[in-house]
């Protein structure tokens, strides 16, 4: 994947992250502490690519819970 490809995919987590961030609590502190965001185009591919990973790994983390917990009720 090219450098420009992962910072669309960057922003469109990010987009996703915000759709869910003002509704749900996610755990997103991996990816925040890391500190690359999809603007931040300066920062080289690999570090764009952990920054998805990170992303990716705190949403799915935190959809998997909701789905717990709507399982249960």
């Amino acid at each position: 994947m090219k450098k420009q490809e992962l910072i669309h995919l960057h922003g469109l987590l990010a987009e996703v992250r915000g759709a869910y961030d003002d509704s749900e609590e996610l755990d997103c502190s991996k990816y925040e502490a890391f500190g690359v965001q999809p603007t931040s185009i300066h920062r080289s591919k690999t570090d764009h690519k952990t920054a998805v990973f990170k992303l990716a790994g705190g949403l799915t983390t935190s959809f998997e819970a909701e789905q717990v917990t709507q399982a249960a009720d």
